[in-house]
């Protein structure tokens, strides 16, 4: 099987976890060993993941070197594409003793730059501050802000993948059996010029959104989200919480969820589930991978005759 796998921000920093390079490594390395387990059971893999919390960072190294400039979050985001992805390949060609090759591959993602999303912004990233420090940072760099808790933060938009220019380049590594870590952080997010050209932009694109798509353009036989919970749960966090072992996309997606963790992926395990009766959507833990593959662990969405 083609199993693509999400991992969620959990892999490299688990809750309340220092942004610290030794944190990253050893996450990394656990990680490697849940993915060595989907790779040794005969699957075909390509891998993406978050990168949030690493854009953070470098957004407050980047202020505190030039207060009066910032980079761009195209490039902010192949940087931490790239160093996410030496760490995820290095480690999980470790854990398969050398025995299959790994790539990363810095990923464009096009968006269309009419999408509504531009005209809201609603996506946190970077640094917190006081509402005031906010709004002097937000008019000398002509941002936008919103509350978040108790601070306030930079919002961006998010606008919805519509391609990704880079899927032959995968396809290629996957002919020669290679597993690819790509598209990280949802991708580099780009717009097509009127003549073709490609350009980055100011945005950030959801992962599970993109994790998604490049499963339906890859033909993959099933996409898994992962996070550091075992699935859905109806009446989460109360006393009454169940976890749900299967569901059809109309019913995922049905589901009152927290737009800021689970709905995400209960939305993007629908799409992909709802474009074939093969196709199977898995979301729950990191550990349980090969587990909700097969079908011993976490949530599962597919179309009803497979239920």
């Amino acid at each position: 099987m083609l199993v693509v796998i999400a991992l969620g921000g959990n892999a490299l920093l688990r809750r309340d976890q220092s942004l610290t390079a030794e944190n990253q490594r050893e996450n990394a390395r656990i990680a490697a060993r849940a993915l060595a387990a989907v790779a040794r059971a005969g699957h075909d893999l390509v891998i993406t993941h978050g990168n949030g919390p690493q854009v953070g960072l470098l957004a407050l190294q980047g202020m505190a070197y030039k207060p009066d400039e910032t980079y761009p979050l195209d490039m902010m985001g192949a940087e931490t594409e790239g160093m996410i992805g030496y760490l995820i390949e290095q480690e999980l060609e470790n854990a398969l003793n050398h025995d299959r090759t790994v790539a990363s591959l810095l990923t464009q993602v096009r968006v269309d730059p009419d999408d509504p999303a531009f005209a809201s912004p609603t996506k946190f990233v970077g640094p917190v501050y006081d509402h005031d420090e906010a709004e002097r940072v937000a008019d000398r760099h002509n941002w936008s802000i919103a509350q978040d808790g108790q601070t306030w933060r930079r919002v961006v938009p998010s606008p919805a993948p519509v391609e990704i220019p880079d899927l032959k380049v995968i396809r290629l590594l996957l002919l020669h059996g290679t597993i690819v870590i790509c598209a990280g952080g949802g991708g580099i997010p780009v717009i097509a010029n009127p003549d073709g050209t490609l350009t980055g932009v100011e945005a950030v694109i959801d992962k599970d959104a993109t994790s998604a798509l490049l499963a339906e353009g890859l033909g993959a036989d099933a996409l898994l989200l992962l996070t550091d919970v075992d699935g859905i749960y109806r009446n989460f966090g109360g006393d009454t919480a169940t976890r749900i072992d299967r569901l059809t996309p109309q019913e995922a997606r049905k589901l009152d969820l927290p737009q800021g963790s689970m709905a995400p992926k209960a939305e993007a395990a629908a799409q992909f589930a709802n474009g074939g009766s093969s196709r199977v959507a898995g979301i729950g833990r990191l550990a349980d991978a090969l587990a909700i593959l097969e079908g011993d662990a976490g949530t599962r969405v597919m179309g009803a005759e497979r239920t």
